[in-house]
């Protein structure tokens, strides 16, 4: 509640509701927000062709204003274009608070305040990092620039994952009392018996299934993700792949999964992912760079035990032997983590129900929401 005793309007803005992290973690703050104490309205702009657009696949209760011109792709006409619409948008909402999301709209979104309307406070969350595997060190020194350029101008910082915070800090953007480190939260689930699951998905009973669950695009290193598997084939590790999701790569995937005769069944986008959680063994993660992955923690709340790199916020999930097992980027540290797990169903259950108990602690739905509504009324 603001001062003059009315709700605080936030507006958030993000670049695309990609089926992903940031989509669901917006989705369940404009689901839960407290609307005695709060206004929320949400500007989004579109997806490419490769992805799914979470609000029309999901979450079709959610309202968005679209930006039709705002896209992932750098395009200086529709960029420009897409100031203008987000101008437009704050001038009619007449928000108290700005918050955005993601690289483009944390740069639109922000500008557009400053010019349009200083009065609201600026928030941005960094859902992750874009400093590491994703542009050229050109590219990223100017990254670099302008995000230490627009932090001056942003009043909240918000970091999904210790690491994050860290790693932004060292290349000097924002200061350290500017950050709020959150958690992401999500909603308690239902779990499914597992027999139950896997008739539900045709899986046989006796086989042992790691998930992959996220993008198919190079960030996430599903080019590593086979490269585990092959390797576990020539061991003859019976480990079963099963990946939900898609993506750019999805060819290439596909490709290498017949030309090389590997394990896996490719079950797509999924709606409800509870079956698949329910049916499954273990989670790997191979990401090149990663926030604090929801996969993880939505593993976690179905009692997976979790097999990722040691990249970005991944350890604030990740608890290396107790919750799940860290390694280096190599496929054979990955292969020998989901081999150890395989060959030990008590190993399973330890790290799995440790990593249940902390995913109930740490990022619960009711913690997130309360944590974000902090920072708003804080500033």
């Amino acid at each position: 509640m603001s001062s003059q005793g009315q709700p605080i309007r936030v507006l958030h803005v993000v670049t695309r509701m990609n089926t992903g992290g940031v989509a669901v973690l917006i989705g369940n703050l404009m689901r839960n927000y407290d609307t005695s104490a709060f206004e929320f309205k949400l500007a989004a702009g579109v997806c490419d062709a490769t992805e799914e657009d979470y609000l029309q696949a999901v979450a079709r209760d959610i309202p968005a204003m679209k930006i039709a011109s705002l896209q992932r792709a750098i395009s200086p006409v529709k960029d420009l274009a897409a100031f203008f619409e987000i101008v437009k948008v704050i001038r009619e909402f007449k928000p108290d608070v700005i918050h955005t999301h993601t690289s483009k709209a944390g740069l639109l979104g922000r500008l557009a305040g400053i010019v349009t309307y200083p009065k609201a406070k600026r928030v941005h969350t960094y859902h992750g990092h874009l400093l590491d595997g994703y542009f050229s060190k050109i590219k990223t020194s100017l990254l670099i620039k302008i995000e230490a350029m627009l932090a001056k101008r942003t009043h909240r910082l918000i970091a999904m994952g210790n690491q994050v915070k860290r790693d932004l800090l060292d290349a000097g953007v924002g200061r350290n009392e500017q950050y709020n480190v959150l958690f992401p939260g999500l909603v308690a689930v239902e779990q499914i018996a597992k027999d139950k699951a896997r008739v539900s998905l045709g899986l046989n009973q006796g086989d042992i299934y790691c998930l992959y669950v996220g993008r198919l695009t190079q960030i996430k290193r599903p080019d590593r993700l086979l490269d585990v598997f092959a390797e576990l084939k020539d061991r003859n590790v019976e480990v079963k792949l099963l990946i939900a999701g898609e993506g750019e790569m999805l060819d290439y995937v596909k490709a290498r999964i017949s030309n090389e005769s590997l394990n896996v069944e490719l079950l797509g986008w999924q709606k409800d992912m509870s079956a698949i959680y329910s049916a499954a063994d273990i989670l790997i993660l191979c990401s090149d760079n990663e926030a604090v992955s929801l996969a993880l923690v939505e593993a976690s709340q179905y009692g997976l035990p979790l097999v990722s790199t040691n990249v970005g916020s991944v350890g604030d999930i990740v608890i290396n032997e107790s919750t799940g097992l860290l390694t280096d980027l190599n496929p054979t540290a990955l292969a020998d983590a989901i081999e150890r797990l395989a060959r030990d169903a008590q190993l399973r259950g330890a790290m799995g129900h440790a990593g249940k108990a902390r995913a109930e602690q740490y990022f619960s739905l009711e913690r997130m929401v309360k944590d974000h509504g902090n920072v708003y009324g804080s500033i």
